[in-house]
């Protein structure tokens, strides 16, 4: 578990090739990517890190330690830790967010960015602000009524249903990761990296010259709007948009999603020396 500017952080790393950052999500884990894990590691050196607030890593109790300009600098800290000058990088909705912020302020760190189900924020300040009360009240709502109340209150809604196929096994184990997160963490997280306190990207997605691949399930039908909208904003960029998937395309259609990842880090899945320029132990 490596100290990050300061945090604990727990991380997990398998496989050989070039490495492959994931990021998960809000209320999840490094377990989120357990489905996928073995057929990603096949040929990727895999580094799945358990966000600040999330899963193992350090829950603090100050808030202004979580935002996404301090994600960007703890990412950066873990490639420096494994000696690592750039990564692949998937991001997954809110891990997304933070892929995509990593990219834009350090992007000699990222090699392919690849989003799924992810935004570059809201371009509205009335939005934002309406996000920011919401995401303060629900952030109340966890600290006040426990995490059990939250994991049902937040599974309750549409966006993150999970498509009919899924087993009964998957919901269940999603649903108990969601359980194992400290409220605290969750709470700041809210305040910190939420949708409404993300500052918004869309004017900074142009300056990108890496590979972007967006995957999107096909009945989110928001975030596939979003997908298509920000393709026509980078300068290399492709959408996939996954049939009888939603917004968590690694659930949905674990298979499909691999095989995406896989194609999408194609072209620099060769290691060359500038990754490793330092000792990886």
């Amino acid at each position: 578990m490596p100290e990050l500017n300061g945090l604990d952080f727990h991380v997990e790393i398998e496989g050989a090739g070039a490495p492959l950052l994931l990021l998960h999500g809000f209320t999840g884990s490094i377990r989120s990517w357990d489905g996928i894990r073995s057929n990603l590691a096949r040929d990727a050196r895999l580094i799945a890190v358990d966000l600040i607030g999330h899963g193992q890593s350090a829950s603090p109790a100050d808030a202004s330690r979580y935002t996404l300009d301090w994600c960007t600098r703890d990412l950066a800290a873990l490639l420096d830790h494994l000696g690592l000058q750039r990564a692949n990088v998937l991001g997954y909705s809110m891990g997304g967010r933070a892929a995509l912020h990593l990219a834009v302020h350090a992007p000699s760190r990222v090699q392919t960015l690849i989003l799924e189900s992810a935004s570059p924020g809201l371009e509205d300040p009335p939005e934002r602000h309406r996000r920011v009360l919401s995401d303060e009240a629900l952030a109340q709502r966890i600290l006040a009524n426990g995490i059990d109340a939250f994991v049902a209150e937040w599974e309750a809604q549409p966006l993150l249903a999970l498509q009919p196929h899924v087993s009964a096994g998957v919901r269940q184990q999603q649903r108990e990761l969601r359980l194992r997160n400290n409220p605290v963490g969750l709470a700041n997280s809210l305040r910190g990296m939420g949708a409404g306190a993300q500052k918004p990207l869309w004017s900074r997605l142009s300056e990108l010259s890496v590979p972007v691949h967006l995957i999107v399930g096909a009945a989110d039908t928001r975030y596939a709007a979003i997908a298509q909208r920000m393709a026509q904003l980078f300068q290399h960029a492709r959408v996939s948009v996954v049939p009888d998937a939603g917004h968590t395309v690694h659930l949905d259609q674990p298979q499909a999603f691999a095989v995406i990842v896989d194609a999408a880090r194609e072209k620099t899945n060769r290691v060359t020396p500038a990754d490793f320029p330092l000792s990886t132990n």
